[in-house]
């Protein structure tokens, strides 16, 4: 059996960043993943760019049943900490909306950063592992079985990522992991996620594919974004959608304002005082794209002129405009999400070192804890930050 004094369970973004941070202090570091590459997920983020972190994080971006429980780790290693970092290895970057900054070039430059400070720090990560059984030891150790061999630790870090999108290896492990050292976890669910159409709606609106606008969405809970909002075959998607999915409940509807910078009801004022005859169909057209617009309001309505439009009329198209009200069906789930919402509950977990309170040695990171970000490189900004700290402890 092949002793080291850190074993972290995953290779991706929290893996690696512990991996490095950890070996870099003088540690026994290796690194299981039962993939055949390092960093999957980054290497498909951003559209291939990797949205590595965001200019300004805050512990409010964050989704925790404890929403203290992110400040430590977030306040010791910051954002800018992470673009020091990818500046030093050279890889060029650029800002986008919102203050997320993606590589110029490929995602696999954070992989190959990461695997390079890997390699300095001493850290060896070893894929296509399948774990078959963990124990810890009446001496204390932590006893691993795998297809290449047994292993003992001193500090186990489960770093296995939480269940979005499983054709990139997605597994529930961490989770039994948890569990079986007696942690609580919390229910799972798909996060920054596109949401889904009932049949009647698909037939009303599956036509619009392909169209974005800007918007304003509000869920239940008063929790709102305003971020493009993009028509599909299958629902509604767009950054506004991934983002309020994080906090939509099913059954819920959410509020869509399609005019965002403007009053509807000043709008259609101004319009039926300078153009009176003018259709409905036209007016709102100088607006909104024709198709959605269609889709949206009744034909015999669209023909009207405006200054055949009565009041109560007006308000109502006002209203559609401004505060579309929509329950849609459901979520596309793990299959298309980026993050899951849940997992190990951090009230189990000390927020400095994300060592169990129960288990001595035993440690999380990253995604596989009850913290979810916002859109925008929130996510990766807490598998830097949570892989440090427990870098840091172990």
């Amino acid at each position: 059996m092949k002793h080291h004094d850190v074993i972290i369970i995953g290779a991706g973004a929290a893996g690696l960043m512990c991996a490095a941070t950890a070996g870099y202090r003088g540690r026994d570091v290796l690194v299981l993943d039962n993939a055949k590459k390092a960093g999957r997920k980054i290497l498909i983020s951003g559209g291939g760019r990797c949205n590595f972190t965001n200019q300004k994080v805050e512990p409010h971006q964050f989704i925790c049943a404890n929403p203290h429980f992110v400040k430590s780790a977030l306040a010791r290693y910051k954002s800018t900490d992470f673009i020091e970092l990818v500046e030093r290895h050279g890889i060029e970057y650029h800002e986008r909306d919102h203050g997320q900054l993606f590589c110029n070039d490929s995602a696999k430059d954070i992989v190959d950063m990461l695997l390079t400070e890997c390699e300095w720090a001493g850290a060896q990560v070893q894929l296509r592992t399948e774990i078959s059984h963990i124990e810890k030891a009446a001496s204390g150790l932590f006893h691993i079985v795998t297809n290449q061999g047994e292993y003992s630790c001193d500090a186990l870090v489960v770093a296995t990522g939480g269940l979005s999108m499983p054709k990139l290896g997605a597994t529930p492990f961490g989770y039994q992991l948890a569990e079986q050292f007696g942690l609580k976890v919390l229910p799972t669910t798909a996060g920054l996620v596109p949401f889904t159409w009932h049949a009647e709606q698909k037939a009303k609106f599956e036509a619009l594919s392909g169209i974005a606008v800007p918007s304003t969405i509000t869920a239940e809970d008063g929790t709102q974004f305003s971020e493009a909002l993009l028509f599909t075959h299958r629902g509604l998607s767009g950054p506004a959608v991934l983002q309020i999915s994080n906090y939509w409940q099913p059954g819920q509807a959410v509020s869509i304002n399609l005019l965002p910078n403007d009053d509807a009801t000043v709008l259609l004022s101004q319009a039926l005082e300078s153009s009176p005859k003018q259709s409905l169909r036209n007016t709102l057209s100088q607006w909104l794209p024709k198709r959605l617009v269609e889709a949206l309001f009744e034909s015999v309505q669209l023909d009207k002129a405006l200054n055949q439009l009565g009041h109560g009329e007006r308000d109502s198209i006002a209203r559609q405009l401004n505060s579309w009200s929509i329950v849609m069906n459901g979520t596309e789930g793990y299959r298309t999400a980026e993050v899951t919402l849940g997992g190990v509950d951090t009230n189990e977990l000390s927020s400095k070192t994300m060592e169990s309170k129960k288990v001595a040695g035993l440690y999380f990171s990253g995604e596989v804890m009850d913290v979810s970000g916002w859109l925008g490189g929130f996510n990766f900004q807490w598998a830097w930050a949570s892989g440090v700290a427990v870098g840091i402890a172990v």
